[in-house]
């Protein structure tokens, strides 16, 4: 396994030199001065050329690549236009709100979902499958701001439980996870009916029923192991997204986040920062393909990582 780890992180390395170019010519098609923005609006063409030399975006493209993939190869990531501040330092304090949040909107997800899509898969055509699938198409159609405001408005201005906005102990996160969550869970709840369904039909399950093997063992030891592999697949996927930051929550409920920062820095045209949270949010997306591939050995000892 340790060869197949190395060997996939390897691999990842031409794939970030393609992502970086995209990033850095992408990011630079953008509409707007970053010398005007920095400067201020009052700004004189003196100081916004001053402003410009200081940033070094007087240099030639080729010649700013390299400093980006210089700056991503020795960890100094640069300073931010908008702030001042290292880069390095700014992504810092905005990633763990966004980690904490992400981590338990997937717990969310992965509790409902699979309790949700295993009930109707079991009862296939029937009133808890039924009520599961119309609850898993309801949680994919609504959107994150509407529900949010929903949450706001019922359980923290009227009852009063949780927090408006704002980070800080847990009763803040419990609203904007739960809000990132209910679209993961919905969608878990149809692969994980989906996923179980088809085992349950495989000829390896019906020898076991056969042997008069009870249906809870049946289900749990040798149905829902396999089952889980697509299941993994998808929340893996769904995790990366909502750690590159769930932009409308976090402005909804006024979370400090990556989302919340990258929408700053687009806007400040903040080159620096936005450059170095593309790349964070490519080698993020690697690395959890990389651990779903190796949760599919662990649950199933029988896949080879090759």
């Amino acid at each position: 396994m340790g060869q197949y780890i190395l060997r996939r992180l390897l691999n990842a390395i031409p794939i970030l030199v393609v992502v970086s170019i995209i990033i850095f010519l992408f990011l630079h098609m953008i509409p707007g001065d970053p010398a005007r923005i920095a400067a201020g609006p009052d700004a004189t063409a003196q100081e916004i050329e001053f402003t410009r030399v200081r940033l070094g975006l007087d240099k030639p493209l080729y010649v700013q690549y390299f400093i980006f993939i210089r700056n991503l190869v020795t960890g100094n990531l640069g300073v931010s236009n908008r702030t001042g501040m290292s880069v390095a330092s700014e992504i810092g304090q905005h990633l763990w709100p966004t980690v904490q949040l992400t981590i338990l909107s997937i717990v969310w997800a992965v509790i409902i979902g699979m309790v949700v899509g295993v009930v109707a898969a079991l009862y296939r055509s029937r009133w808890p499958d039924v009520v599961g699938m119309v609850g898993s198409v309801t949680g994919i159609s609504i959107p994150d701001m509407w529900l949010g405001m929903i949450l706001i408005e019922f359980f923290a201005v009227r009852l009063g439980w949780f927090p408006v906005a704002g980070y800080g102990g847990w009763g803040h996160i419990i609203m904007p996870s739960f809000t990132l969550g209910l679209g993961v869970a919905a969608v878990t709840a149809r692969f994980a009916r989906t996923s179980v369904i088809e085992v349950l039909e495989e000829d390896y399950v019906r020898t076991a029923r056969a042997k008069g093997l009870p249906r809870r063992k049946v289900i749990w030891k040798h149905a829902l192991r396999n089952a889980l592999i697509p299941v993994i697949t998808m929340t893996g996927l769904q995790f990366g997204f909502l750690l590159g930051g769930a932009v409308v929550t976090e402005t909804v409920f006024n979370w400090p986040g990556i989302g919340q920062l990258l929408v700053q820095s687009v806007e400040y045209r903040d080159y620096p920062t936005v450059q170095a949270l593309m790349m964070l949010f490519s080698v993020e997306f690697i690395l959890i393909n990389l651990l779903v591939d190796v949760l599919y050995a662990v649950v199933n000892p029988r896949i080879q990582l090759r």
